[in-house]
């Protein structure tokens, strides 16, 4: 399979690159700094442009089977992912591609049947903001005519370690007997790797946690 990854130079996106290298894909990144994807791959193609510009997703795109975003922002730039969300949508379709795979984030899953994690009186106040956007970016993918799956890490994501072992949800928060939600940023990887290998969440959302 060939497939474009948007967002490979973040943590996730990463991890997503390599993880779909070693099951054989053919793999295209685009990013502002192709430095930044800091790997080498005889499959790997690394494409400098920003998928903020009109076209540059659409251009990337071409040719490929389906296409992976990891694109995120840090806590005070999230007004930007709702217009990343159209870019992405746009482009993905002008290239012809219907397969569109997207990490998104924990905020809009929820924690308990009609309450939201944002919403919950712990979360932090300072990511809720974000957390709002990434909402209206879900809808901008949830309203598009793509084969589009958006998979939300669990409340905690970090680096860690590929065990391949974890559990998958859809739109409530998973959490382990302790009441924690904790997932790597490698297992998160290998789960939308395996969402793109044998679908399972075709136009709606899952979530991944230990």
């Amino acid at each position: 399979m060939k497939i474009l990854v948007l967002g490979a130079g973040g943590t996730i996106g990463r991890r997503i690159v390599e993880e779909a290298l070693n099951r054989k894909c053919e793999v295209k990144a685009l990013l502002r700094d192709p430095s930044l994807i800091g790997a080498q791959h005889d499959e790997l193609t690394a494409l400098k442009g920003d998928l903020l510009e009109p076209g540059e997703v659409a251009r990337a795109a071409a040719g490929c089977d389906a296409v992976v975003s990891a694109f995120g922002l840090e806590a005070g730039e999230g007004r930007m992912l709702a217009e990343a969300a159209r870019m992405i949508v746009e482009g993905t379709r002008a290239a012809g591609v219907e397969r569109l795979i997207v990490a998104g984030g924990a905020g809009t899953l929820f924690a308990s049947p009609g309450v939201r994690l944002m919403d919950t009186p712990d979360y932090p106040e300072e990511l809720r903001p974000l957390a709002l956007a990434h909402a209206e970016a879900y809808e901008i993918y949830a309203r598009s005519d793509l084969d589009w799956t958006y998979a939300s890490p669990a409340a905690w994501i970090e680096p860690g370690r590929r065990t391949g072992n974890f559990r998958i949800g859809t739109m409530l928060l998973v959490t382990d007997d302790e009441g924690h939600s904790r997932i790597s940023a490698e297992d998160f990887a290998a789960a939308l790797i395996d969402e793109l290998d044998d679908p399972n969440f075709i136009r709606s959302r899952f979530t991944v946690a230990y």
